[in-house]
Order: C-alpha cells, then structure tokens, then sequence
C-alpha cells in the first residue's frame, strides 16, 4: 500500500515534473472534489478526470487515460465511475478503488438530492424555474466542451474523425443500437491497424510520441504496480464473486417481486457486479 504524503517539491514543480506518488488523503480530497463537480453526464465527468488526472496533477499519461477509457466503454454500467474506480485503484489498490468509486457519485448524489427537493418543493416560483432553466445551457456547455476536449486528444487524423462522425449518425439519425457501433469500431480499427497502421495508431505508439511523465509511470518504473498485473486466481474470485451475486439477485427477484425493498436489493446487488 502507498502511505505517506508525497507532494511535488518546488523545483519539481518549477520543472512540470509530477510527484514520485500520491498521498491517500490528497487523493480522496481529489476524489471528493471531481464528484462534487462532474455535472454534464459521463461526458462532462470523463472531462473533468481528464483536466485534473492528466492535465493539472499528471497522475497519469494521456494515453494511459484514453486506453483505460476504452476498456471501459465496452463494460455494462457507468464508464466514468468505472473509470474513476479504476484510476483510484491503480494508486492505491483495493481501498483507493473504493474510495475513488464511492467519492465519485457520493457529493454529486448529495446535490442532486437537494436540487430534486428544490425543484419538487418550489418549481412554481419564477426565480427557481429561471434558475433550472439556466442550468439546461450550462449543462449543454460542459458537454459541448467536454466532447471537443475528449476529441482532441484521442481523434488522431482525419480517418479517425470521419468514424466518430458516422459513428454519431449512426446512434442519433438511424437509431443503431450501440453494441452493434462498439462491434463495427473494434473490426473497422482491427482491421484498420493492420492495413495503415499510421492512421491507427496502437497505444504503445502514442505512448512513444508523446512521452509525458506521470506518477503511474514512475511506479510502474518502481515495480510499485505489481497489483496491476494479470492474476489468473484474481480473475477467478471475482467470476465467482460475480456469478454468486447474480444468483442471489435472481433469488431476490423471484421473491420479493416488485417491492421496495426488492427494488433496492437488486440495484445494490447489480452495482456490485456492474460497478
């Protein structure tokens, strides 16, 4: 486990060099701050981790981050909270993946909850309506520069713009279901890396270029992400955590039908499959 503050020194600072790790509690405070700020959807949250894990405190490279993106794009449930278990589990193993999991949707829960009574207990007031209705076009901004943000760092060429493109008109014009999208993509850029290979570039391609320094790289270089490596025994616990919490759900279903209570435990048990 990595304990102990580890805060850039000024000359590292003055370098734009980041620091050789991350203290847990800067990283909670961090945590903290991206959920209470992630408005604008999965869009406006991948950004905001983007601006503050890459950018601002360099946690981790830029093609690291987008690598981690896609690998979470193709599993069920919220990618950015999946993203951001992930980045927190890679700094501090198994608890920093809960915390960055549960201080991602925690403040932002909060604030949807007082904005919900907010709205239910005074949407007749002009002011308040006037208010929700400004929220709308902030909402769309943070989207808006959320996408140009993203799309700048992971579209390289005009190839790869021309997929996103169809890609959009496929899902928004001609209602093609998603997985058939992510399927089309995978064999377009499998197939697309071996044919030109310069208009898809591999990971480890980007990597090269653009040769940023992170605190996940020097812990890697450290040896210090040994956790990070394939396990077969791990792969195994978790497909027997997870087959375990299915068939509990399916028992639940089965007796509690449309409860309440049977309403919380399966989406409490789904979430701890598709966290």
């Amino acid at each position: 486990m990595i304990d102990g503050p580890a805060r850039a020194s000024p000359a590292s600072a003055a370098t734009n060099q980041p620091p050789a790790e991350v203290s847990f509690g800067e990283a909670a405070r961090v945590w903290a701050r991206i959920g209470l700020l992630g408005f604008g959807g999965p869009a406006g949250q991948i950004a905001l981790m983007h601006r503050e894990l890459v950018e601002r405190r360099q946690w981790i490279s830029n093609a690291r981050f987008l690598h981690a993106l896609n690998y979470c794009m193709l599993l069920p449930g919220p990618e950015a909270q999946q993203l951001a278990t992930y980045m927190g589990w890679l700094l501090h193993r198994t608890r920093g993946g809960i915390v960055a999991g549960t201080l991602f949707i925690l403040p932002g829960f909060v604030v949807i909850m007082l904005l919900s009574v907010l709205y239910a207990g005074f949407n007749q007031l002009p002011a308040i309506d006037a208010l929700f209705f400004g929220l709308k076009g902030a909402v769309l901004a943070v989207v808006v520069e959320a996408v140009l943000r993203l799309g700048k760092r992971a579209l390289k060429g005009r190839l790869m713009l021309a997929v996103a493109g169809a890609a959009f008109v496929a899902i928004f014009f001609l209602r093609v279901p998603f997985p058939a999208i992510v399927v089309a993509a995978a064999v377009l850029g499998y197939c697309g890396a071996r044919l030109r290979p310069a208009a898809f570039p591999s990971p480890a391609a980007i990597s090269a270029e653009e040769s940023s320094a992170s605190v996940v790289d020097s812990m890697m270089a450290r040896g210090a992400l040994g956790h990070a490596r394939p396990s077969a025994r791990r792969a195994l616990v978790v497909l027997v955590l997870a087959a375990g919490a299915m068939i509990a759900m399916l028992r639940f279903k089965v007796g509690m039908g449309k409860t309440l209570l049977g309403c919380a435990v399966l989406g409490a048990t789904y979430r701890l499959v598709f966290p």
